[in-house]
């Protein structure tokens, strides 16, 4: 992968393909989890993606405390001017996805559109069900157990067989998530605690959005179907899209979906048509 430098800060990179560029901000736990969008003509064919690792992921510099959510997107921001990038299409899964919408505030004029793929907005009704499941995992990892602590924290979000999926389209990448365990529990979830996302902060977001849920989400947390629904009810430019056969996994479950979705996404507000 190439490398740029920011700021001190060393973020790994990969582009794909040409056109307008799409900047992929990857959740917690998978640095690779955009990698299958790489490999579809759908995308590649009329886009220049632009997959990153964040800070403490892979080969990127690793994360300290305090790392806030707004850093993160200023990380994102300041990536992108170092690649020449001043404006682009923003896709954003899970983590990720919160990141993209810090970076729509924080940076309005650095995001074309924005595509949330099941975005962490844990302020729905559900989520005390989410936060029960993932306590025994918070526990495993302080016990020292992170293999075990990624395995129930991936079996939870995207189901039992998450391995065969991860293992098919990313190899590698339950080592990988292994590795970087800490930058989710020492520094990524205490800074999703700490970040606030208001109606009246969402209403600021004009830019069109592509709403994303997974079609089998719901039979591992319902909740997921309720931030898919607030996110339409908040931003004002929202679109919804169900993707079949996927689970919190999404776009590693189907990419090829994934990638129709994105690119007739992306083709109904090109960046021609900036405001």
């Amino acid at each position: 992968m190439n490398r740029a430098r920011i700021d001190g800060k060393v973020l790994e990179y990969e582009v794909r393909g040409a056109g307008e560029p799409v900047v992929l901000v990857h959740g917690s736990h998978i640095a690779d989890a955009f990698a299958p969008l790489l490999a579809e003509p759908a995308l590649t064919g009329r886009y220049r993606l632009v997959l990153y690792h964040r800070r403490g992921f892979a080969g990127s510099t690793r994360a300290e405390d305090p790392l806030s959510i707004a850093q993160q997107a200023a990380d994102c921001h300041a990536f992108m001017q170092q690649l020449g990038i001043p404006r682009a299409h923003v896709v954003g899964h899970s983590y990720g996805g919160v990141i993209a919408l810090q970076l729509a505030l924080d940076a309005p004029d650095a995001v074309h559109s924005l595509a949330l793929l099941e975005p962490a907005l844990f302020m729905v009704p559900s989520a005390p069900q989410l936060f029960d499941a993932i306590g025994p995992v918070v526990q495993a990892y302080e016990a020292g157990d992170k293999t075990g602590a990624v395995d129930r924290f991936l079996q939870t979000v995207v189901g039992p067989e998450y391995r065969s999926v991860l293992d098919r389209v990313v190899p590698g990448a339950f080592a990988q998530a292994v590795a970087d365990a800490d930058t989710f529990f020492r520094i990524e979830l205490p800074a999703l605690e700490q970040w606030s996302f208001t109606q009246a902060e969402a209403g600021r977001i004009t830019q069109p959005v592509l709403a994303v849920l997974g079609a089998d989400s719901h039979t591992l947390w319902p909740g997921w179907v309720e931030v898919h629904n607030l996110v339409q009810a908040w931003l004002p430019r929202s679109e919804a899209f169900v993707l079949k056969g996927a689970t919190h996994g999404l776009q590693m479950m189907n990419p090829q979906g994934m990638a129709a979705g994105l690119a007739g996404f992306f083709a109904r507000h090109p960046m021609s048509e900036r405001p």
